[in-house]
């Protein structure tokens, strides 16, 4: 709690400084620090105002058990009154508090650039990769966020081996980055003849959206194909050497776009997937070195690990990460998500929180 209260003066300190700072009438003039100021104490405002509320509840709750002793029955009745007014509201804004304490991802309102490709199963597994992709289009809509095709190699049973799309809203990542992972299906394919149910699976990695400054890239670890781009992808298919792939030389990276209006949005989108799988390569790295035991999050986002099933006899998706079951695949397919990944954000924040005591 002592620890709590110190970061919280600290918070209040800062919200303050950030104040009298925009207070002056000199910052007019620094457009950019005038932003980075008002942007940092937007970020601290929640923090600040709850903090208020807190010291509130605890003032009040000290003057009404002193009201609550006196001798006079009236103010000894409206004061206890106001005491369980008071300790009622006190756990509620406490529990706000701890959980606005936790360490935010700083990731958590990037743009996301998804990954979805067809594993095991050969044409089942890229049919529900496919599937898959459907599904996030479908939730990034529902959430008034927009979905930009970036690479797609289609599969010719349906689906695709591969896909890859950037997703931009407001807390893209912060929903998002739970689903990297091994997704498994167990239904009867299509060219299933005996009825017999099938496991196959896809596997799915979110990135978040990576500026050129955070991943240093020299330009002559470069090299920037241009060919003609084939299969669905609009007016300029087949016309043009519009498709465009780079390949960073020194760790073998490959990204590449077709589907862009010109060689020069091609170009902007290989480039923006090519940053977020180096600084993805990067950060995987990082996190071999700290160890595998990671107590403060679900999952380890490994493109390997065994996520979620996908039961469709039972209409099931079970998330294993959790243990967490619902008998809603058929919703969940056409992109109500919510249910799901609510739960992984609630377990993700218990064990952050668990951490931080």
């Amino acid at each position: 709690m002592n620890n709590m209260i110190e970061r919280l003066e600290s918070i209040e300190k800062r919200y303050e400084e950030l104040s009298h700072i925009l207070m002056d009438p000199n910052i007019g003039s620094d457009i950019k620090r005038m932003t980075e100021v008002t942007k940092e104490q937007a970020s601290l405002q929640y923090a600040f105002d709850l903090y208020q509320e807190y010291k509130e509840i605890s003032n009040g709750i000290e003057e009404a058990k002193l009201l609550a002793k006196e001798k006079d029955p009236e103010i000894k009745e409206m004061a206890q009154m106001e005491l369980d007014e008071l300790e009622a509201r006190f756990p509620e804004v406490e529990k706000k508090l701890e959980l606005e304490l936790i360490p935010k991802d700083p990731n958590d309102n990037k743009n996301v650039i998804v990954e979805v490709r067809g594993a095991a199963g050969g044409d089942e597994g890229n049919i529900f990769a496919g599937d898959l992709y459907r599904m996030y289009v479908k939730y990034a809509e529902a959430q008034g966020w927009s979905v930009d095709l970036m690479e797609a190699t289609v599969a010719e049973a349906g689906g695709f081996s591969m896909v890859s799309f950037m997703v931009k809203g407001e807390g893209a990542y912060s929903r998002l980055k739970f689903e990297s992972g091994s997704h498994r299906v167990q239904r009867v394919p299509k060219t299933e003849t005996q009825g017999r149910v099938h496991t196959s699976t896809a596997t799915v990695l979110v990135m978040p959206e990576v500026e050129e400054v955070d991943v240093e890239i020299n330009a002559g670890d470069l090299r920037i194909d241009t060919y003609r781009a084939s299969g669905a992808g609009g007016q300029h298919i087949n016309k043009t050497d519009s498709a465009v792939r780079i390949t960073h030389l020194p760790t073998g990276i490959v990204a590449a776009s077709q589907d862009g209006r010109s060689q020069h949005d091609n170009k902007d989108k290989a480039m923006k997937a090519l940053i977020a799988r180096i600084y993805d390569k990067f950060q995987q790295e990082q996190l071999e070195a700290i160890g595998s035991e990671r107590k403060d999050k679900v999952g380890t986002g490994d493109r390997a690990e065994k996520i979620r099933t996908y039961n469709y006899p039972q209409n099931r998706v079970t998330d294993h990460r959790i243990g967490f079951t619902i008998q809603q695949l058929d919703r969940v397919m056409e992109g109500k998500l919510d249910d799901v990944i609510q739960a992984l954000m609630n377990e993700d924040q218990r064990l952050k929180l668990e951490g931080a005591q």
